[in-house]
């Protein structure tokens, strides 16, 4: 769990230019949910949370008045000049459920990819005459598996081999060449 946070935390401080077009465009998508979620559930929750704690209203009645505004001696809010602590607060937790919705999608996303591309490895080592003449034996797929991949240890063990034949065998270099006629004619 600490490591899928630690994961979440790179993600939405890396600067990425495909991961923002993902968050642009995703994010666009749920920020209806988003705001619902945030506006419906969790600013009330908070809200109660606070006004336990304060005595207050909560985050709505989170504002720093710079320059308040009297009608008939009620405070009015549309003509006031205010910071709307409660309003800055549910932004943040909008960004931070956007980011972890999109980040859990490109985690997914990524995971399904490695997934595609260890399915298509795997397809290209397995010929299908070899497959279908090993099912006929009644092995398993994991046997199968296994059979492979013995034969491509077997293959990779034999090429090796071959190499070093083939090392053995081939003429001198030229830089051999002249190594050998230094030696014999300091030998002399």
């Amino acid at each position: 769990m600490k490591k899928f946070f630690e994961e979440f935390k790179k993600f939405i401080t890396r600067g990425n230019v495909l991961d923002m077009s993902v968050d642009v465009v995703v994010g666009g998508a749920f920020t209806g949910i988003v705001n619902g979620l945030t506006n419906n559930v969790l600013k009330p929750v908070i809200n109660w949370i606070i006004s336990l704690i304060v005595k207050g209203d909560g985050l709505s009645g989170a504002i720093t008045m710079l320059s308040p505004s009297y009608v008939d001696g009620v405070l009015d809010l549309a003509s006031s000049i205010y910071i709307d602590w409660g309003a800055f607060i549910s932004a943040i937790i909008n960004f931070l459920l956007i980011a972890f919705v999109l980040f859990t999608i490109v985690k997914v996303m990524n995971s399904i990819n490695s997934g595609w591309a260890d399915m298509k490895k795997e397809a290209k080592e397995m010929t299908s005459k070899e497959v279908v003449e090993l099912r006929k034996q009644g092995k398993s797929k994991k046997e199968i598996k296994e059979i492979l991949k013995q034969r491509k240890l077997e293959t990779e063990e034999k090429k090796k081999l071959a190499e070093e034949e083939a090392k053995k065998n081939a003429p001198p270099t030229t830089e051999q060449l002249l190594t050998k006629i230094l030696e014999e004619l300091k030998n002399k």
